[in-house]
């Protein structure tokens, strides 16, 4: 089997250091789109986080996309048995991950995206799918000053793009 290349792996390495913006290309995961309701879940051993909101057990995270939409974060390969094969699709080749942090992370996303991220609007566990200039993501803050960015990985090279122009009134 052919191993994965991160598609942000070379635009990581040339990326300056930037004490009030990192960018870091974050290792491959596991991604399970869930559609349904409560049964859907229920075999997971998690419960459907609130609106907008993520919830973490052990190695799994569990985001709201939608009513009846979730996405599961688990460690690369690996896979649960205990999930129905009608209940979800492994979209793990198809996203990316990176993450944004320090104390201007809130700056260079709002550079390219028009949410509110104060930490009264956008508080710590909150997910979204939104608009990342003209990429859809899925944002969610894992910190309050960092967050995880899921996007397709062919607009990953973009928003990496975005983000480095963006920091760079930082960079000194």
């Amino acid at each position: 089997m052919l191993e994965r290349t991160h598609p942000l792996a070379v635009l990581a390495a040339a990326s300056p250091d930037c004490a009030a913006v990192q960018l870091n290309a974050l290792p491959p995961a596991t991604r399970l789109l869930i559609r349904g309701g409560p049964a859907a879940v229920g075999s997971i051993g998690m419960d459907i986080p609130p609106p907008c909101r993520a919830t973490i057990k052990g190695d799994r995270a569990l985001l709201w996309l939608g009513p009846e939409e979730l996405l599961l974060l688990l460690p690369d390969g690996k896979l649960l048995d205990e999930i129905g094969a009608a209940s979800f699709i492994d979209v793990s080749h198809r996203n990316t991950a990176l993450s944004v942090s320090g104390p201007r992370a809130t700056y260079a996303i709002n550079a390219f995206c028009a949410l509110d991220l104060h930490l009264t609007a956008f508080p710590l566990g909150m997910c979204t799918r939104t608009l990342f200039g003209k990429a859809e993501i899925v944002l969610w803050r894992t910190a309050a000053d960092m967050f995880r960015i899921e996007v397709a990985r062919s607009f990953a090279p973009y928003v990496w793009a975005c983000l480095e122009e963006a920091r760079h009134e930082f960079l000194g």
